[in-house]
């Protein structure tokens, strides 16, 4: 499965420049989702660099709590 911006939310945004909280759903293991650009429109959405991401795994089912390395552009990364 591939990263799709539904499963996308925003739980608690950021306060006076403090990082947001983030919860993704998806099929896809969280290691894919640690991969370089795996949120292609992430920063459209307004990821951005140390927010927190709560990432479930819908089929496993797994929940992981990742880091966004970088926003830049049109894309974000995560690591676990």
């Amino acid at each position: 499965m591939a990263y799709s911006n539904t499963g996308l939310r925003c739980l608690i945004p950021g306060v006076g420049g403090g990082p947001a909280v983030w919860y993704y759903a998806s099929a896809d293991a969280h290691t894919a989702v640690d991969a370089a650009g795996y949120f292609a429109d992430g920063a459209t959405f307004g990821l951005k660099a140390n927010d927190v991401m709560i990432v479930v795994d819908t089929a496993t089912p797994t929940c992981t709590v990742h880091n966004v390395a970088s926003a830049t552009g049109i894309s974000a990364a995560t690591l676990a």
